[in-house]
Parts: C-alpha cells; sequence; structure tokens
C-alpha cells in the first residue's frame, strides 16, 4: 500500500475530490473518499479496463441511468437489528432496486448490440442481486412522496373512508356555526382551523360561554380563543379514534415490508455496494472526457513514459505539456537549474500521474503513454519545516529522507525536490551526490531536482541517470516550463542582469571571479540548447514533410483504386460482350445442328448438295468474329517494328513517302524523301505495302470471295438475253469459288428459257454436264450443272 505521507505530499486528495465532482450519488463520492493506488500490477491493469469500459460507454450512449440511488446500508442495517422502517426509507429502497433493475437492462442491451465489449460491466451486472418482488411489495403500499396508500390493505381503506366522513361530519357543523346570525360578531374569523389534531373555531374572548366546549389554544394577545364547541366534541373524539386505528394499521404494514427487507438486508448491502462501484468507474470515464484524459499502458518493469503530459492539477490551458521517459536504460533524471522554473511541477506530474494510474484513473497525457506500477511511491517536495520540532528546513528534509532510505527498494519510484537544499553549498551538492549514488545503486527510480552546479555533470558519469533542465526564455526573463532531456540547466544571472540593465563591466568583472571551469560548462551547455533547438526545427521541417508525403500517397492510393476499380468494370464489362457473343455463336450453332440432324432424319437422300454447303457456311459464319480493325492495327505495329532497309513508310509527321536507308542509334531510321535524307524515330514512321504485294492479295481475296456467291442462281422473270448474261458471269464466280456443283432456277414456263439456259451450257467448255432438278430440287425448274 502507498503511504500517506506521498499521498499528502502530491495532493492526490485533489484528484480524489475533482473525480467525486462526476459522481452521480453519495454511495460513489464516499467510495472515492476511500480510493487509495493498487500496488498489484493486474488490479491496477482490471481497474484501468474497467475505467475504459465505462469511457466507451459515455462515448458511444453520452449518458448511463444512474438515477433514484439512495445509499440504503443504514436502513438495511436498522432492520436487520429489528427496528421499524419509515415510509420515506421503503421508499428509498424500491427506487435504489428500481434503478438497478433499469441500470441492468441498460447494460444487457448493450451486450445485445455487441458495438462494444464490455466484460467488466456485464460481470457486475450479473452479480446485482434481483430484488423486484420487494420493490413491487412496497410501490402496492407507499408512493414516492414517502405516503402509505390507502390500498395498501383493505383495513387501511375502511379506516381512511370512515375517517374522511367523520371528519366532513365534523366540518359541517362547524361551518354551519361559521355561517350564523352571529358569526360575523362573536367570531374574529369565519374559518375552521385544528389545535391538538382536533377542528376548533376561533371565538372572540368575550363570547366563549355562548359556544361552550373545550379551549384548546388562544391568539397572543389573548383576544381570540381557539375553541371545540360541545356540538362537535364527540364527532371529534370519534375522528381521533380512526386517527389510532390508522396509525396502529400504518404500523402493521411497516412492519411486515420492513420484515421483508430484514430478509435481504445482505442483498441490499451488496447491491449498494456493487451500484456505487459502477458509479466510481463511470466518474472516472467523465472525469478522463473533461480533462482530455488517455488510458495509459501498464507494466511491471519500472518504465515511465508520458507523453505531452500536463499536471492534473493545473487548468489546461496552463499546463505546459512535457514528454518524460526513463526507468530501462536510464533510471533516475536529474533536473537542475534555478529556482521558480518548473522544476517541482515536473515532479509532482510525474507522481500524480502515476498514481492516478495505479487507482484506475486516466491520466492527462497523450495515447502511447506508459505507466510502470509501482509498490512504493515516496516523495520529499516542499519545505516541510516543523517549528514545534524545532527543525530546519535542512533537518525536516534529512528526517523525511532518512525514513525513505530506510524504507525503499528496487519497486519503488522516489522524488526528491532540491536534494541537500538548506545547508552549506558544497556540502549539500556532495550529500546529494552520495544519495543519489545510494538510490541509483539499488535500481529505484528516481526524479530528482536540484540547483547545485556541481550535479550538471552527474548525469554524464553515470550511465543509468541522465540531466534535464527547465527551458528559460531570457528574452522575456521567464521560464517556459519545457523540461529538456539531457540538457542541464545553466545559470542565466549574467544574461539576466545584462537584460535589466546592469554596467558591463560589473558583470565581465564578475565573470572573471567564477573560473575556467564554470565558463566551460557554461558553453558547453548553451552549445547543447543550440542543438536540441536546431533539432527541434528539424523535426519539425522533417514532420511537415511527413505529413505532405502521407497525404499525397494517400491521393496516389485513391487514383490507383479509381484506376483499379475502372479497369476491374472495363474488365467486366469486355467479359460479359465476349460471353455474350459466344452464347450467340452456340446457340446458332445448336440451331444449324438440329435443323441438320432433322434433315437427316426425315429426307436423308433428297438433301441438296447446295443445301449442305449452305448450312456449313452458316455454321462457319456463327463463330465469334476478330475485330478487322484490331487485326489491322496489330499487323501494322508488328510490321513496323521489324522494318527492314528498303521498305516503303509513310513519315506521319509530314504526311510524305519515303524509304528506309538504315538503322541509325537508338530507335531511330536514315530516310530518303525525295532528295532529303533525314534521321526519324520509328514511332514517326508507318509500313507501306508495295504494289505487287497489294495485287496479290487483291488476286487472293477475288478467288476466296465465297461469302458473295451463293450455290443457285434465280433467273426467273428475266429476259432470255439479260439471263444468258447473268448465267455467264454466275458460273465464272461459281468456278472462282471452287463449288463442284450449282443450280440456275429457270421455272417451267414455256420452256424457251430452259432450253436457252441448256443450250449455252452446251457450248460452255468448263461444264461437266447439266441435268433437271430432282423433285426435291424443284424437278424440271431448276437446272443442276456440274463443273469439269
Amino acid at each position: 500500500m502507498i503511504e500517506t505521507r506521498a499521498l499528502k505530499t502530491l495532493e492526490f486528495d485533489k484528484i480524489r475530490e475533482q473525480v467525486a465532482r462526476f459522481c452521480s450519488n453519495s454511495i460513489g463520492k464516499a467510495a472515492l473518499d476511500e480510493l487509495v493506488p493498487e500496488t498489484n500490477f493486474d488490479t491496477v491493469v482490471e481497474l484501468l479496463e474497467e475505467m475504459d469500459e465505462g469511457l466507451a460507454i459515455l462515448r458511444v450512449k453520452a449518458n448511463v441511468p444512474m438515477g433514484g440511488i439512495f445509499d440504503v446500508r443504514p436502513h438495511a442495517r436498522r432492520a436487520q437489528i429489528g427496528g421499524m422502517l419509515s415510509p420515506m426509507e421503503l421508499m428509498e429502497i424500491a427506487s435504489t432496486i428500481r434503478a438497478s433493475r433499469i441500470l441492468r437492462n441498460f447494460i444487457e442491451d448493450i451486450e445485445t448490440e455487441g458495438a462494444i465489449d464490455i466484460p467488466h460491466f456485464i460481470e457486475r451486472k450479473e452479480q446485482m442481486p434481483v430484488l423486484t418482488a420487494l420493490q413491487h411489495e412496497i410501490n402496492a403500499c407507499i408512493d414516492e412522496n414517502g405516503a402509505v396508500l390507502d390500498s395498501a390493505s383493505t383495513t387501511l381503506r375502511s379506516i381512511r373512508q370512515s375517517l374522511r366522513s367523520e371528519e366532513a361530519k365534523v366540518r359541517q357543523k362547524l361551518e354551519s356555526l361559521t355561517r350564523g346570525s352571529n358569526a360575523t360578531k362573536m367570531l374574529s374569523d369565519a374559518i375552521i382551523t385544528i389545535r391538538n389534531d382536533r377542528f376548533v373555531i376561533p371565538v372572540k374572548q368575550e363570547y366563549r360561554s355562548h359556544y361552550g366546549g373545550i379551549v384548546h389554544d388562544q391568539s397572543a394577545s389573548g383576544q381570540t380563543l381557539f375553541i371545540e364547541p360541545d356540538a362537535v366534541v364527540q364527532a371529534n373524539n370519534e375522528v381521533q379514534r380512526l386517527k389510532v386505528k390508522e396509525k396502529a394499521e400504518i404500523d402493521r404494514i411497516l412492519a411486515e415490508l420492513t420484515a421483508k427487507v430484514q430478509e435481504v438486508g445482505h442483498d441490499l448491502f451488496v447491491l449498494v455496494q456493487l451500484l456505487g462501484e459502477v458509479d466510481v468507474v463511470l466518474a472516472k470515464g467523465k472525469y478522463g472526457q473533461a480533462n482530455k484524459c488517455t488510458k495509459p499502458k501498464m507494466n511491471n518493469e519500472g518504465y515511465t513514459r508520458l507523453v505531452r503530459a500536463r499536471h492534473p492539477l493545473l487548468a489546461m490551458e496552463e499546463a505546459v505539456p512535457n514528454t518524460i521517459e526513463f526507468g530501462r536504460d536510464v533510471t533516475a533524471i536529474v533536473i537542475t537549474g534555478p529556482n521558480t522554473g518548473g522544476k517541482t511541477v515536473t515532479l509532482k506530474t510525474v507522481g500524480l500521474c502515476t498514481l492516478m494510474a495505479q487507482s484506475g484513473l486516466p491520466v492527462p497525457a497523450l495515447d502511447g503513454s506508459e505507466l510502470a506500477v509501482f509498490e512504493q511511491i515516496f516523495a520529499d517536495i516542499g519545505d516541510e519545516q516543523s517549528i514545534e520540532q524545532s527543525l530546519s528546513t535542512f533537518s525536516s528534509h534529512m528526517v523525511n529522507i532518512v525514513d525513505i532510505l530506510s524504507k525503499f527498494d528496487d519497486k519503488s519510484l522516489i522524488l526528491f525536490d532540491e536534494l541537500g537544499a538548506g545547508t552549506d553549498p558544497q556540502e549539500g551538492a556532495a550529500l546529494a551526490i552520495s544519495i543519489l549514488d545510494e538510490v541509483v545503486g539499488y535500481g529505484a527510480r528516481i526524479m530528482a531536482t536540484t540547483h547545485y552546479p556541481e550535479l550538471k555533470a552527474y548525469g554524464y558519469n553515470r550511465p543509468s541517470v541522465v540531466n534535464a533542465s527547465v527551458e528559460f526564455d531570457v528574452e522575456t526573463l521567464s521560464p517556459t516550463y519545457r523540461l529538456l532531456i539531457g540538457v542541464p540547466g545553466r545559470s542565466n544571472a549574467f544574461e539576466i542582469s545584462k537584460r535589466l540593465g546592469l554596467n558591463a563591466t560589473v558583470i565581465d568583472r564578475a565573470k572573471s571571479f567564477t573560473g575556467t571551469d564554470r565558463h566551460e560548462v557554461e558553453s558547453m551547455i548553451a552549445s547543447l540548447e543550440e542543438s536540441r533547438r536546431r533539432s527541434e526545427r528539424e523535426a519539425d521541417e522533417a514532420h511537415v514533410l511527413l505529413e505532405e508525403a502521407k497525404t499525397l500517397r494517400e491521393q496516389l492510393d485513391e487514383r490507383l483504386r479509381t484506376y483499379d476499380d475502372k479497369k476491374e468494370n472495363l474488365e467486366k464489362k469486355a467479359k460479359d460482350k465476349a460471353r455474350k457473343i459466344v452464347d450467340n455463336a452456340k446457340a446458332e450453332a445448336e440451331k444449324i445442328i438440329a435443323e441438320l440432324r432433322e434433315m437427316k432424319k426425315n429426307a436423308a437422300d433428297l438433301v441438296k448438295d447446295h443445301e449442305l454447303i449452305d448450312v456449313k457456311k452458316r455454321l462457319d459464319e456463327a463463330a465469334p468474329k476478330e475485330n478487322k480493325v484490331l487485326q489491322k492495327a496489330v499487323a501494322n505495329r508488328e510490321r513496323v517494328q521489324n522494318l527492314q532497309p528498303g521498305d516503303e513508310v509513310k513519315v506521319l509527321s509530314y504526311g510524305q513517302k519515303g524509304t528506309l536507308l538504315k538503322k541509325a542509334a537508338g530507335n531511330e531510321w536514315v530516310v530518303q524523301i525525295g532528295i532529303l535524307k533525314m534521321k526519324l524515330p520509328e514511332a514517326d514512321l508507318q509500313y507501306i505495302k508495295p504494289e505487287k504485294e497489294q495485287v496479290t492479295r487483291t488476286m487472293t481475296n477475288v478467288k476466296n470471295r465465297t461469302s458473295h456467291v451463293k450455290l443457285e442462281l434465280d433467273l426467273r422473270g428475266e429476259r432470255y438475253e439479260d439471263a444468258l448474261i447473268r448465267t455467264e458471269k454466275y458460273l465464272d464466280d461459281a468456278l472462282l469459288a471452287n463449288y463442284p456443283r450449282v443450280s440456275i432456277i429457270h421455272g417451267k414456263g414455256t420452256g424457251a428459257l430452259r432450253q436457252g439456259i441448256q443450250s449455252y451450257l452446251k457450248g460452255n467448255k468448263r461444264v461437266k454436264s447439266y441435268r433437271y432438278g430432282e423433285a426435291a430440287e424443284g424437278g424440271f425448274g431448276v437446272t443442276v450443272v456440274e463443273f469439269k
């Protein structure tokens, strides 16, 4: 357990007060008053995880239902020892049970949604006793204002009905008296009031005997008497009797409810305890939200790293953030420099943040901070001079230091403020060095401040110690409160004196008294400070460049993603289009094959050769055709990439034809254009096929014009001369198409066209034979021609 002295010295009680302001009820506030740092690593980690769950709930839900909760433990304890609870106490118990039910439902809803992981809250929810039955019984008897309801029992309802009836009778009788003919004269006021729980009227002193009855009170002047007239005494007696019965029945009801509370007294203690713990956890989270705190990572190795940490008791806009790291290779930080520079604030920042983390509280630092769990934290900070003990400042500090040295170990964090102060400077500095060596030797983690110049070189002689200082702005003559790790503090007395107008001669004379070593040390520190400033500037510039690079990379990544998406979409469209073409081709092919099968099945012997050829042609045409433009482009590209000397080319940039002479350096050619010779890039040249190759290609195209020649020629309706011309041209085309036979349709008619055609065929040397068509081919209306 952390010593109370350290908690008091570091003002941890003020932290508890700040967190307690965020509690929803007195139970949480009372629990926070007892909050102390834990020293078990697993416990600390669990406390921080639970606090982080509370923060997550507040971020997602903004608010947690914690209203209507009372500390009912005293009520339960009184019920357990046989006391009877009042209606208000019972109402508070019912309200607390109802609040616990609402909170359980709230946690169950979050668990069902699954948006955030809250195992610790779920565990507490499952530990909460379910006392809904008791809540309903209390609510059935007592309203929210603490009054016992008529419905609490049939007896109570009956008594109250009778009571209201009797009171109405008394009022009726008294109202008749106040409205009488003499009422204005005899009564001080025409009203009905109550004295000693009995209905009375205010009668003037001189008319007392007129009404008779009982005097219950009189005014301060004695001129008015509050009299219960004889006419209502009996009725008032009945009212009192019914009130006694009412009280007895209420007491019986309260006794029954108290007995039921007694039965679940232990469960109420557990419930209140759990509700208080939940309130504390949520208060920690709310405190973290309000003060921009974060959950630190914890370790059990004595390592501390606070990223831009602020003093938790200073206003956020006033506190200067500092990054502090030590505990591994470096186990001690010695902060040197003049007073009022912020050294003590730095010590308290480290101490308080450690205490807060070990108490399950978030710390006022940025994400990435890490703190150690210490078994003991010692702090010797401030002037604790004891007048009663007649101790000087030095003695008071030394009493604390002696106590610390007798208790610390390697699991301790020790904070020394102005170590060795209050005595002779040389002796104090030597004592401070010896104390630091003692503590560092045992492996404890230390932060110490001192204004002794002798300790400025302390960190350079010991590998586990580092010097530090708090920056001082000579221009403004004020500290900046920025911690400079690795740079010892230096005296600014000469600079400050110069800024304030002290004569330069006096300053120079003072410098001559300080000695050479002092000058060398001050020069070294000044060099270190300049190096630090330069490093900070370079780091800032590098950070800006890094951010720009990150932004550029994000933009490039976004463009690449857009390009990939477009490419993927285009590929998908192309694949879909190709698939559609193939599917159409397959469907056409299947249709043709089905026709062939049908023809084979029904009339295989009657199928004409030209019909089979035509079907085969349709089948070939059903296959997907390659883009002719693309074929041409690919052929040209391949030809350009294989240019040879002597090839004819077109120069694209000039629009002129030329001849390739030879390949030049790189990807260039020497081209003869008319009388000019020029070096041109290959990309600017387009290959031109020679005339011979073009003629050959034309002939090839003529010989292969199968797509333009049909297997039959229809001459029906033609004049004889025109029919002969068409027949001659058709036979030439059919021969070029390599058809073995063709059909000429001339019709039957008069037979003149048939005879003329057959006469022409008989004299044609390329015709092997001809015949009439069979029945399936058209009979005498068709002549089938076979070529040689």
